[in-house]
């Protein structure tokens, strides 16, 4: 069973970063989907090297905090067609996962992953006036 802080699921839309050991960052939005831990969603990022948007596709699951997934580009070409291992930590209020990513043992570097804190309903508040 999974943790789900406050009540909420992982599903919603984040928008990430992630860095490489030199220091370069690439933004990202993550679109997840979490069915009681398992997780599955999409990301889409600008490739640094052409400008065009690439798309892929995530799978993983989170629990007691853990956070794991795997990202395959859905077009992949020679600089993206290995798979991302990203094992991430959740925030205690749910809005951030922060973690390391890893490409096989050429590449890994940081990431984070941060969305709104969600709405809470408004409670109405009643008050007295003097008569």
């Amino acid at each position: 069973m999974s943790v789900q802080t406050g009540g909420q699921t992982l599903t919603g839309i984040w928008n990430g970063l992630y860095t490489y050991r030199d220091g370069r960052s690439i933004s990202f939005v993550a679109t997840l989907i979490d069915g009681g831990g398992s997780l599955t969603g999409t990301t889409h990022e600008r490739d640094s090297r052409s400008g065009a948007t690439l798309y892929a596709t995530l799978i993983g699951t989170h629990h007691d905090g853990a956070v794991t997934f795997t990202k395959k580009y859905d077009q992949p070409d020679r600089y993206h067609r290995n798979p991302i291992f990203y094992n991430g930590a959740l925030s205690r209020d749910g809005t951030e996962i922060e973690g390391r990513w890893v490409i096989g043992a050429r590449a890994a570097g940081k990431f984070l992953m941060i969305r709104p804190a969600p709405r809470r309903a408004k409670v109405a508040q009643t008050a007295s006036e003097k008569v």
